[in-house]
């Protein structure tokens, strides 16, 4: 027979826990209640719980879902305060509950925690890494299963950004085209909720804003409505389609004519600015650590020099010619700058001096790296490399039936990419074992993009056939 607190903590996902808690107790009259210092976060997340109207004096237990996390004392008024406890690694995306139970008597409160494993900015994180290191539902074994569960298709004369994924929301701009602009789908259906128009760039969403370039202004955006809350206009000399990247309340951008801005990401305020002769500014800026890293160049002289900045002022810390140009942006990981430069492959910086560490040439490298758990993933012509971030050595290697133009995805022990031929391909991060294939039919595509259990990416036909791609797991259980 069930004692009170294990009918209880039994009865934690029926639609009104705590009332069937307290009516199984004999409590329903009870008056304790809790507070969270965060209502949602990724597994890990650390929650502070505090609560009032206990007993005085006695043991309460926090609970995170049916896992008993902590135990702490009441006061003599019957309060505890930031009691701290995690979600755990394995919580998947939705909804679980925070609860506090008296140890005497199972008199007790509940709070809801919203999971999420969001992808928020190209890149996933400032560092523009390339890894998400929430993600929990799809692996080795479930992401063989993939099938896709919703798909749009856009007028679009040049196709689709990087996805954004947060607060249930997908985030993605069509360039070209009279579909050209950012829109917003409801994430588990496709369902579309709004439109901004001849937004060009990769969008980044940060506490409900979403700012996307047009190749005029950088727009901030309501992530709900797609209201317009402010913009700031950028230079129009030359290609200026580069996202945004944010970090620590500040939102850099870099335009056409190599200058890259720092604004503040509540107002738009300018904060600095840095021009550079070197060329273009064509991808997001990588942050880490109080630096900013970023690589203009010039194509037609096959060059691109990429320089460190100091975040608050931007001060130049350090700049490195690399003989090749690059495209894509730097990703940044334990003191180590890695870049992917056309014909002279990939270059690892001390990320503090910019000193060469190793560069492994072979192939023409097209795209941004990525990094994860010691490993650098990146690719050329027909294969994906996975090379040792401290050496260069090689891990391994898998072809690919075309270039691979985009940064690669990795999550949860699999890594993402799209060919330019449009296919896509699910790996195994340690040994590069093909997982999952699926060919979108067209002759481009974008930076596959993880989050919630899903996977997006899309594929561009040329003339206006363009088409954006959501995968699940039939065999990932929720």
């Amino acid at each position: 027979m069930l004692t009170p607190r294990k009918r209880c903590v039994a009865l934690t996902f029926l639609a009104s826990p705590l009332l069937a808690c307290l009516l199984l107790a004999g409590l329903a009259s009870a008056t304790p209640s809790i507070t969270l210092s965060k209502k949602s976060g990724p597994p890990t997340s650390k929650i502070l719980v505090s609560g009032i109207g206990f007993e005085p004096n006695v043991g309460v237990d926090i609970l995170f879902d049916t896992k008993d996390k902590a135990l702490v004392i009441t006061d003599g008024k019957g309060e505890f305060h930031g009691a701290g406890i995690y979600a755990p690694r394995s919580a998947r995306p939705g909804e679980h509950w925070v609860t506090a139970l008296e140890r005497n008597n199972d008199k007790g409160a509940q709070q809801p925690f919203l999971v999420f494993t969001d992808w928020p900015q190209v890149g996933f994180d400032p560092s523009k890494s390339g890894f998400n290191p929430y993600e929990n539902v799809l692996d080795n074994s479930t992401v063989r299963s993939l099938n896709l569960v919703w798909s749009h298709t856009a007028q679009s004369s040049y196709g689709f950004s990087a996805v954004a994924v947060a607060d249930g929301v997908v985030y993605v701009a069509y360039s070209g085209g009279t579909s050209s602009g950012l829109y917003a789908f409801e994430a588990g259906t496709g369902a579309f909720l709004w439109t901004y128009p001849n937004a060009v760039s990769s969008p980044a969403v940060k506490d409900g804003v979403v700012y996307v370039n047009d190749s005029t202004n950088l727009n901030a955006l309501d992530g709900r409505t797609g209201k317009l809350l402010w913009k700031y206009r950028i230079s129009t000399t030359g290609i200026t389609d580069a996202p945004p990247t944010l970090a620590d309340g500040r939102v850099f951008i870099g335009a056409g004519n190599g200058t890259l801005y720092a604004l503040n990401a509540t107002t738009g305020k300018l904060l600095w600015s840095y021009s550079s002769d070197a060329g273009q500014i064509f991808a997001a800026p990588a942050v880490a650590n109080g630096i900013v890293y970023n690589c203009p160049g010039d194509q037609a002289a096959d060059s691109s020099v990429c320089y460190a900045l100091d975040e608050k002022s931007g001060g130049l810390l350090w700049s490195y010619f690399a003989d090749g140009f690059i495209s894509g942006s730097p990703a940044v990981t334990d003191g180590v700058v890695l870049l992917d430069a056309q014909y002279t492959g990939v270059h690892a910086l001390d990320a503090i001096t910019g000193t060469l560490i190793w560069n492994y040439m072979e192939d023409p490298w097209q795209a941004s790296p990525a990094v994860a758990n010691g490993i650098v993933y990146s690719g050329g012509t027909n294969e994906m490399l996975a090379l040792d971030v401290y050496t260069g050595a090689i891990v391994w290697r898998s072809p690919t039936d075309n270039i691979l133009r985009c940064q690669p995805a990795v999550a949860n022990g699999v890594v993402y990419l799209t060919s330019g031929s449009g296919t896509f391909y699910a790996l195994s991060a340690s040994t590069g074992d093909l997982l999952s294939l699926y060919s979108m039919g067209s002759a481009g595509s974008s930076c596959p993009t993880v989050a919630n259990g899903e996977v997006y990416a899309s594929g561009f036909g040329g003339g206006s056939d363009a088409q954006l791609f959501a995968f699940r797991s039939e065999r990932a259980v929720h």
